[in-house]
């Protein structure tokens, strides 16, 4: 059943995990990222409640907290640029996790949803948790924005942009071009790090000026 956006919090979860989660983040990714990241949360659990999935029983908050907001550990400090940033994002956060003995099949649900966070008509075939990873992260940059419109000037508020777009294709970028496996061709650090260095700018840069929330 669909439920109101008016009904939710934007409290972030508390507890041990969600602290270790937000205190990775926080340690080794740039503000403009983090910010991204919680946002990429709070709009998931609008476009979960705008969907009905609260009450499903795949629906997990902690699980979901956990996958947005290292959905981007692959471009921090602990990143070593040694595989695609999603897949070394993933690989940090289910060590993560696994320090927090979180179980190791809901391990391997977050680990799928940060590694699969930018292939679209994959991601939303992999599950409730996947589905919203992405289309939280995606919301983020103006996509199902009539959605979250209500609560995002509050969002925004608590969490500022802070030039993301560009602050988070730096990162990829500059991850991608350490090594060949980092920036596999056709993946999304691949393909950043080849308009770069093409036209000094990328699409994903340019196409800031044709969304709601701008860069």
């Amino acid at each position: 059943m669909e439920r109101s956006p008016t009904e939710l919090s934007l409290d972030l979860p508390t507890g041990p995990l969600a602290e270790a989660v937000l205190a990775a983040a926080r340690a080794s990714e740039t503000a403009p990222i983090l910010n991204h990241s919680v946002r990429s949360f709070l709009f998931a659990q609008l476009l979960a409640a705008h969907d009905g999935c609260l009450d499903d029983a795949a629906y997990d908050r902690d699980l979901l907290f956990a996958a947005t907001v290292l959905h981007d550990l692959g471009t921090g400090s602990l990143a070593k640029g040694e595989a695609r940033f999603e897949v070394e994002g993933a690989d940090l956060a289910a060590d993560l996790l696994r320090r927090h003995d979180v179980p190791e099949a809901d391990v391997d649900r977050v680990w799928e949803a940060i590694a699969l966070h930018t292939s679209p008509g994959i991601a939303e075939r992999r599950g409730l948790l996947c589905h919203l990873t992405r289309e939280g992260v995606g919301a983020d940059f103006g996509r199902g924005a009539e959605i979250v419109a209500p609560w995002e000037k509050r969002i925004h508020a608590a969490h500022p942009r802070l030039a993301m777009v560009r602050s988070l294709v730096d990162a990829i970028v500059e991850r991608a071009a350490r090594s060949d496996a980092a920036a596999p061709r056709y993946s999304l650090g691949g393909e950043l790090l080849r308009e770069r260095r093409a036209d000094g700018v990328t699409g994903m840069e340019l196409a800031t000026t044709g969304t709601p929330w701008g860069e």
